[in-house]
Parts: structure tokens; C-alpha cells; sequence
């Protein structure tokens, strides 16, 4: 029994003197950490700027239905253009967005704009730019990224024609 637990102890020392000649004590945390850190940060900047791309496909899609509803019961495409934009940019300031000139367009289905029975195409476009990058970055990297929503509202068969 003696030589059992003394050929025990020899593999305990021998195992603790080969831990203590390694040094390697509290690394495996600090590379933990570190490796965790490498991946952590791209990972929550590519979660971010996916929230960002889907509040804008959000955004431009409600922006684009809300035009076109206001526009098929306005009575001229003069008179709804501004109530539409208006409209458009109620529903991107939603999702923290603004509304460039030029940034919704609108199509008509027939000869006649706004005839009854017709329809109305509104499109909105919103460049989602990504946070935190300078302009450095630039030169290599697009800095924005193209959003765009389509909607086609039909104009009510019994709207009053327009004189």
C-alpha cells in the first residue's frame, strides 16, 4: 500500500512541476477574452447596420403606400404632390428618416393622371449610410446603401373625374 501512494504522490508532484514549468496559468481567459472581443465587435456593428437597412425597407415601404393613398383621392397630381411628399415624410420620420428631394417619384397608369379606375405607382428611395465610419473610407467602401419600395394604389372606379 506504501508503494501505491508513494508512486501517487511522484504523479502528483510530477504533474504540478510540469504545470508551474509551462506557465501557462490564467492565458487560456486572457484568450478567451481577446478572441471574444475580435468577433464581438464586427458582429455588433453588422447587427446594427441590419437594423438600420430594415427600419429603412420599413420606412420606404410604409412611405410609398402612404403616398399613394393620398394621391389616388387627391383630385390632381399638382394638388396631391405635396400632401403626398408630406405623407412620405411622416412615415420615414417614423423610423428616423428624412425625406430627399427628389426621393419619391410617381408613375401614372393611364394617359389621364388620377382617372378613375386607373392606377398609381409611387416609389421611395432612402441610402442608409452606414454609422461610424469616416470619410476616409470612402475611396474603398460604398458608404450607403440603396433602399427602395414600390407600391401601386389603385384610384377608386367611382372618383369624381377631374374638370
Amino acid at each position: 500500500m506504501s508503494r501505491l501512494r508513494q508512486a501517487g504522490r511522484a504523479v502528483l508532484v510530477a504533474v504540478r512541476a510540469r504545470s508551474r514549468a509551462t506557465g501557462d496559468d490564467g492565458n487560456a481567459l486572457v484568450e478567451f477574452l481577446g478572441a471574444a472581443l475580435i468577433l464581438l465587435i464586427p458582429t455588433l456593428y453588422l447587427v446594427l447596420v441590419l437594423g438600420r437597412v430594415q427600419a429603412a425597407t420599413f420606412a420606404s415601404e410604409g412611405a410609398a403606400r402612404e403616398a399613394g393613398r393620398v394621391l389616388s383621392v387627391s383630385s390632381s397630381l399638382a394638388a396631391g404632390m405635396p400632401r403626398a411628399e408630406a405623407a412620405a415624410g411622416v412615415a420615414l420620420g417614423d423610423q428616423g428618416f428624412v425625406l430627399a428631394p427628389g426621393a419619391l417619384t410617381v408613375g401614372c397608369g393611364s394617359a389621364v393622371c388620377l382617372a378613375p379606375g386607373s392606377d398609381v405607382t409611387t416609389s421611395v428611395r432612402i441610402d442608409v449610410t452606414f454609422p461610424g465610419l469616416g470619410s476616409s473610407a470612402g475611396s474603398w467602401l460604398p458608404m450607403s446603401i440603396p433602399v427602395t419600395a414600390h407600391a401601386v394604389t389603385p384610384v377608386d372606379t367611382y372618383k369624381e373625374a377631374a374638370p
